[in-house]
């Protein structure tokens, strides 16, 4: 019997506990899939706490999962730690260097100075033993959030927003530790909700895509795909994949990385519902927003307008969105399904 994938349900794990991979990617290491993440599970309003470390999971159908436990524990001692519990870490991402076989982590740090910056660490095992290495602004630039890819070469490069900026494109080092100093400039807009962020990387044939969202923090606004020939582009804007709801919230989700299950058709987006909570006719974000980083205030936000009177924030609930990436007219779209099986799209 196939298993099934529920977008937007509580996803539990095979001890019936609930996962906790946001902002999370996959990878297939010897036949077997690992899905690795933020662990949301103590991030409740007034706790103080925005991450309990990176958990991962294992799969050998993408549908039910066993938790093989923190694979980067929280730093509970050193407030100063990049992966101290209060200190905002998003978006793991983790690549495997053939030449040092070492496993590379790459983790967003919103650091209480207000500086963005990036930790890398490195280990000989995917499911532990990992040791910072540096922790930095990659080249001098405040970095938000971002995806890693590697190339069939070996070769590696790093998306990330530059924060309220545009999006960097820039390689990275031989052994996937830090950048060699090229980059190019992505999306310039200027400020939210309008930069692009939660960058997700795929590529099949030829084509290299890009699905990025606006800026709006946890509340969902229309995302968008891009294509292009090369990694540097440039790049050639497509529109909101969400077909069966374009224009709107990307159906209350973010995208964060796309999965292509190797050995066949089957490209999977990621993608986080973090408020579970929102009413359907919650305002248009993107101008609340649009009004909150205008530097002249060009009209105040009402209250019943403002999103933050919608919903807690309560990440500990957050669900995921997972659709398969399908191909019409060579676009990216991604169609609305109540539940779906891998196996159907292989």
């Amino acid at each position: 019997m196939p298993g099934y994938i529920y977008p937007g349900k509580t996803w539990l794990d095979d001890e019936g506990k609930s996962i906790h991979a946001h902002g999370g990617s996959i990878m297939n290491v010897n036949g077997k899939y690992y899905w690795y993440g933020e662990n949301k599970e103590k991030t409740v309003p007034g706790s103080g706490i925005w991450h309990w470390g990176v958990r991962c999971y294992s799969s050998i159908d993408l549908c039910s999962w066993h938790d093989e436990g923190l694979i980067l524990p929280p730093d509970t001692e050193n407030p100063d730690s990049p992966i101290h519990p209060s200190q905002c870490m998003d978006r793991p991402h983790i690549l495997f260097c053939e030449k040092t076989g070492k496993y590379v982590m790459w983790i967003k740090i919103m650091g209480k100075d207000g500086i963005q910056r990036m930790a890398v660490f490195i280990s000989s095992s995917l499911l532990s033993g990992y040791e910072m290495l540096r922790y930095y602004r990659p080249l001098d630039m405040s970095s938000g959030d971002f995806d890693l890819v590697k190339d069939s070469s070996g070769k590696a490069y790093i998306y990330f927003e530059r924060v309220h900026t545009d999006m960097i494109c820039a390689e990275l080092s031989d052994d996937y530790t830090d950048i060699n100093g090229t980059y190019s400039v992505h999306f310039p807009n200027g400020q939210p909700p309008f930069v692009r962020e939660a960058p997700a990387f795929f590529k099949k044939d030829d084509k290299m895509y890009l699905f990025t969202s606006g800026t709006t923090g946890y509340f969902p606004n229309p995302s968008e795909v891009a294509c292009a020939d090369d990694y540097h582009g440039p790049w050639k804007v497509l529109g909101d994949p969400h077909v069966d709801m374009p224009g709107k919230d990307s159906y209350c989700s973010q995208i964060t990385s796309v999965f292509h299950v190797p050995g066949t058709k089957l490209y999977i987006a990621l993608a986080d519902r973090w408020l579970t909570d929102l009413p359907e006719n919650m305002p248009d974000v993107r101008r609340v927003f649009e009004c909150w980083f205008d530097p002249k205030g060009s009209r105040p936000v009402a209250p019943e307008d403002d999103p933050n009177n919608y919903t807690e924030q309560n990440t500990s609930k957050a669900t995921y969105v997972w659709l398969p990436v399908e191909f019409e007219n060579g676009i990216p779209v991604l169609h609305w399904y109540d539940k779906w099986s891998p196996v159907d799209f292989m």
